[in-house]
């Protein structure tokens, strides 16, 4: 690229009868950084166009499976989480973005009957598996009897946690640890609750486990 600097920026030659017209340091120092300025600015936009053409469009693939009892297929990135995929593409919104991280359990869903962060979970590496998400513990109108627990114990305040613990306690009690306070809290405490309502969280999972 070529820079063709204006005349007046251009210092005359030693002894020349223009020097007394000639401009001052300053102004020379100003154009020249302006010029530099635009050179690299140029160059930093060639660069980017050519890096996002090179980049293309990201890979995407196709999954199956099924979801509260649903059979769902859908094509998507291959780096769409197991969240996103609940939430962005199926709409069902009661698994929680927390932390994002896998820190909080704010998005603990069931795949095939083991509790998982689904944040962390790639949707493409679960074809054929069967997903249970908050929404689809209750038949009907009839609550899951960890569902009524929560309620019956008042195990929540501010409610954005809840459905990562009650579906984190499902696993828990399907998993047969809860054969004492201390074991629950061992077995629950990847799901953390700003509110602090742990000790009635316990009670509505020992609750359940004694009905079983």
């Amino acid at each position: 690229m070529s820079i063709d600097l204006p005349e007046s920026a251009v210092p005359p030659p030693t002894g020349s009868d223009e020097s007394s017209s000639a401009p001052s340091r300053r102004a020379f120092i100003a154009t020249s950084a302006a010029v530099g300025g635009a050179v690299v600015a140029g160059g930093t936009f060639l660069a980017g166009s050519e890096e996002a053409t090179a980049a293309g469009p990201s890979p995407s693939s196709r999954v199956s499976l099924t979801v509260n009892g649903t059979r769902r297929t859908v094509t998507v990135d291959n780096r769409t989480s197991l969240l996103d995929l609940l939430r962005e593409h199926f709409d069902l919104t009661g698994s929680k973005k927390g932390c994002n991280a896998g820190a909080c359990g704010a998005c603990t869903v069931l795949v095939d009957g083991q509790r998982v962060n689904s944040c962390l979970t790639l949707a493409v590496r679960l074809e054929g598996a069967e997903v249970t998400t908050i929404e689809g513990l209750a038949e009907g109108d009839q609550l899951h009897p960890l569902q009524q627990a929560f309620i019956d114990e008042d195990a929540f305040q501010c409610g954005y946690c809840t459905p990562g613990q009650i579906v984190s306690g499902v696993g828990c009690i399907q998993e047969g640890h809860t054969g004492s306070p201390e074991e629950i809290r061992e077995w629950m405490s990847g799901n953390i609750c700003r509110c602090g309502c742990y000790v009635k969280i316990v009670r509505a999972v020992e609750q359940t486990a004694g009905r079983k």
